[in-house]
């Protein structure tokens, strides 16, 4: 007997066949079950891009109303120190942040302008906070509409899966989101730009 029959009579006996696509065809979580713990690292501060599906997480603890300094120049927020907020005054922003995650497991967060002080309605705003309201329970996609002067929110028409949030406090997730992002004192460099002193 060859070894070719061997082979053939060894698969049939266990009923496998070496090229079953069924048998090496990936799942999606790989990872997890070579034993691979993906470390996370890296967590963006940004608004969605109008064609990535996202979900917030619906938990309230994952979610922050905040001050932040934006720096146009280097499109860049920063969270600042709460006894640093009066004295900067109209530098901060009030802003919403949010946690969320794309379809392909990356964590970002979303930061949304909080409403006015005097009331006066923001439509960007407005409709990306009911964008994050919705993203709670249903995949979204946000795209900018200049003539509506809003975004607009589309819903997912297909039964996609539930994401698959990491076990990570939110704590952790602001350290690595904002990590060299943190204003704490007077003498940062931002905020001595701000003054002109460099």
């Amino acid at each position: 007997m060859n070894h070719n029959d061997e082979n053939s009579k060894l698969n049939q006996s266990i009923g496998a066949d070496p090229f079953d696509v069924d048998n090496l065809r990936l799942s999606q979580d790989f990872a997890s079950s070579i034993g691979l713990k993906k470390i996370l690292t890296t967590v963006p501060v940004k608004k969605p891009n109008s064609q990535t599906w996202v979900r917030v997480h619906p938990d309230e603890a994952y979610r922050l109303p905040t001050a932040v300094l934006e720096v146009k120049e280097d499109k860049e927020i920063y969270l600042v120190a709460r006894e640093l907020w009066e004295a900067l005054g109209e530098e901060i922003i009030p802003i919403m942040l949010y946690t969320a995650i794309t379809r392909q497991g990356n964590l970002f967060i979303w930061p949304i302008r909080m409403p006015r002080e005097d009331g006066r309605p923001n439509a960007w705003n407005q409709s990306a906070h009911e964008a994050a309201q919705i993203a709670m329970e249903k995949w979204v996609r946000v795209k900018s509409n200049q003539s509506l002067g809003a975004y607009d929110i589309f819903e997912s028409s297909g039964t996609l899966s539930e994401p698959t949030w990491p076990e990570v406090s939110f704590d952790a997730l602001l350290k690595i989101a904002f990590k060299d992002r943190r204003i704490e004192s007077h003498d940062h460099p931002i905020l001595r730009g701000l003054r002109g002193e460099i």
